[in-house]
């Protein structure tokens, strides 16, 4: 068996690994409806936070192993990114400056992000079904990521829902509109390792973010 082949045969054995590792998706509640459990704020922030870290390690996972076996080299994948179709979503890239940021507008930013990557991961997903053996295991991955980031945008939302329900929000956000189209507007083609290199970004981001705003409205010991 060649090198090429051995690689090849470790990447599809730690994907088929990795694809047994979930988190589980336990109903999150704001408001204790029947058949759900009530949790308080504390708790929906850490079944956010989880679900987000689960969300960026599936996309850093996937993104490192496409580079390492199917790019020519490190050279050629920094030259071939374009700008992410999120990019008009202007987001802080510093911590000092997110932590400056009203609980609207932090809020308001990861919603956006979780929003604006709906289209592009089912497209993802299915650009990647019809292909052999070895992509429809990433394939799986994508279908994992794309099912995180919908449970995450729920979840996100009970946050809402209880912190305006605590005063902690104001109710000026019911009416605020997810830019579900951003991904078409951009008018730019982008190969399925460029959405992956954006999706990673964007999820660290929305776990950074909600980090942020756990540690400013309930700080524990990890903050």
């Amino acid at each position: 068996m060649s090198n090429n082949q051995k690689q090849v045969v470790l990447l599809v054995a730690f994907l088929c690994l990795d694809l047994c590792s979930c988190v589980s998706t336990v109903p999150l509640c704001a408001y204790g409806h029947t058949g759900c459990q009530l949790l308080s704020l504390a708790d929906l922030f850490d079944r956010v936070i989880q679900h987000s870290s689960r969300m960026h390690g599936l996309s850093s996972d996937l993104h490192f192993q496409l580079e390492k076996y199917f790019l020519p080299g490190k050279n050629y994948i920094r030259g071939v990114y374009r700008k992410c179709h999120t990019s008009s979503i202007l987001t802080p890239n510093v911590k000092e400056t997110a932590q400056k940021l009203a609980h609207e507008e932090l809020t308001e930013i990861i919603l956006k992000l979780l929003m604006a990557w709906k289209y592009p991961l089912s497209l993802l997903h299915e650009s990647m079904s019809d292909q052999q053996d070895f992509k429809n295991l990433i394939s799986s991955k994508v279908l994992e990521m794309s099912s995180i980031a919908l449970e995450l945008k729920k979840g996100v939302e009970k946050v809402l829902e209880k912190m305006q329900m605590l005063g902690m929000i104001s109710d000026s956000m019911n009416s605020f509109t997810f830019p579900e189209d951003l991904f078409s507007a951009s008018g730019e083609a982008m190969s399925e390792h460029q959405l992956l290199y954006c999706f990673r970004r964007d999820s660290d981001k929305v776990q950074n973010y909600l980090k942020i705003l756990k540690c400013r409205i309930v700080p524990d010991d990890g903050c």
